[in-house]
């Protein structure tokens, strides 16, 4: 009934909204096929929409509609208490003089014991949605809606846009994702960073930016490069990371550092495909060298424009810890690099939806040490690490195969 009423509200004022709640999308999911199948419904009985719940979830994609008062004002005459959760606009943080801007993050209406959650989600930069964390103020009622029990807001998200699909659910015309399986996927890892622009800005009066042309040059290269190896392996379905001097430079200064001289991404074993190296080989990014092998320190460099290379380091997972290795070419001898085991959260990076460590600083810290603040110009990577140990040498008679260099 109170579902049936929103619809209703909405459609009134013409705001295109889309089912995401997942308890409703994970049992539309099973009946999918019917569903597309019939598009005035499968049944008259009420199926999905009267499993017993407190909230149903919506979303609304922020550009489709004018935040308009007359909204709110039929809603209180259909009976519906609201309530509207605002925050800083996070697009607007790595301005100085724009931060602050308020946005609509999450709408809440309520009628009797049943609520309606409208999460906002925003287009950004990176060509990706994202919706804002939800953090009631200090005069809001906190008894409002059981808050603990909502399924978005807990922290921020990103998601790729949905396609969807108009059906007819319980007698009821909606919009949903038009794949709900993957949508739910996608929610249980949507956890999103945001940039540290605070701490970014702060850096850099302690260290000006450097802004000479080979800084801005490298720059330039360093972000399509990126945007050419996300697009490599995204294509093959291989989840990657920011790693080593890629992820300091996002966490520490939003930026590229750029006297690194290379992109460094990090992909868990268990992810490795054979079709990595010829998939960036078609890209236009010949092999430069190729150490280890896929069970023991395998690492993988292509060689990019000029004289910027793609380092793929590839993470090894035992029961406390997860490690990479490193080969030194001319000695065959090995090394190990070992990091607190971490999960992936999204961030947005020189206009990319990536991902990074969610647990950042342990796993900077694992890598540069209580002083990563500092920014360091000579780096020795088999001595200057935290995190280095020594791991033995490779046989000789396997060098031909771990030691290959093009």
């Amino acid at each position: 009934h109170v579902v049936r009423k929103f619809l209703g509200l909405i459609s009134s004022h013409n705001i295109p909204v889309y089912l995401i709640d997942p308890l409703i999308l994970g049992l539309v999911d099973k009946d999918i096929a019917q569903i597309r199948s019939t598009p005035d419904g499968p049944s008259p009985h009420c199926k999905y929409f009267c499993v017993p719940r407190d909230f149903t979830t919506f979303a609304l994609l922020d550009k489709t509609w004018k935040h308009e008062v007359g909204l709110f004002r039929t809603a209180e005459k259909m009976g519906f208490q609201w309530l509207k959760i605002l925050n800083k606009d996070p697009r607007l943080d790595g301005m100085d003089d724009l931060s602050g801007m308020e946005i609509p993050l999450h709408y809440i209406f309520k009628l009797a014991s049943h609520a309606i959650h409208l999460v906002v989600f925003y287009e950004r930069s990176g060509n990706y949605l994202w919706h804002g964390p939800l953090r009631l103020k200090q005069h809001m009622d906190r008894k409002f809606v059981p808050f603990r029990k909502l399924h978005f807001g807990r922290y921020p998200g990103a998601y790729e846009k949905p396609e969807l699909l108009h059906v007819s659910i319980d007698d009821l015309k909606v919009q949903i994702p038009k794949n709900p399986s993957s949508f739910l996927e996608e929610m249980s890892h949507s956890r999103f960073l945001e940039c540290r622009y605070r701490e970014a800005r702060a850096f850099f009066q302690l260290y000006p930016d450097d802004a000479s042309l080979d800084a801005v040059e490298f720059r330039k290269k360093a972000k399509s490069l990126l945007h050419l190896a996300a697009l490599t392996l995204n294509n093959l379905g291989v989840k990657f990371w920011l790693s080593s001097g890629t992820c300091l430079g996002w966490y520490r200064q939003c930026s590229v550092i750029p006297h690194s001289k290379d992109v460094d991404l990090g992909i868990f074993i268990r992810d490795y495909k054979a079709e990595i190296i010829p998939a960036f080989q078609k890209a236009g990014l010949p092999l430069k060298h190729k150490f280890g092998k896929v069970e023991d320190s395998l690492e993988l460099s292509f060689q990019g424009e000029d004289d910027v290379k793609l380092d793929i380091f590839f993470f090894y997972e035992e029961d406390d810890h997860i490690w990479n290795g490193g080969t030194q070419a001319k000695s065959g001898k090995k090394f190990k690099y070992l990091f607190p085991k971490f999960t992936l959260c999204w961030t947005e990076f020189v206009e990319l939806k990536v991902h990074v460590p969610c647990e950042t600083l342990q796993y900077v810290e694992a890598n540069y040490g209580p002083d990563w603040k500092v920014p360091v110009k000579r780096w020795d990577w088999k001595s200057s690490p935290s995190n280095v140990q020594d791991n033995g040498v490779w046989p000789v008679d396997e060098w031909d195969d771990v030691i290959q260099i093009y």
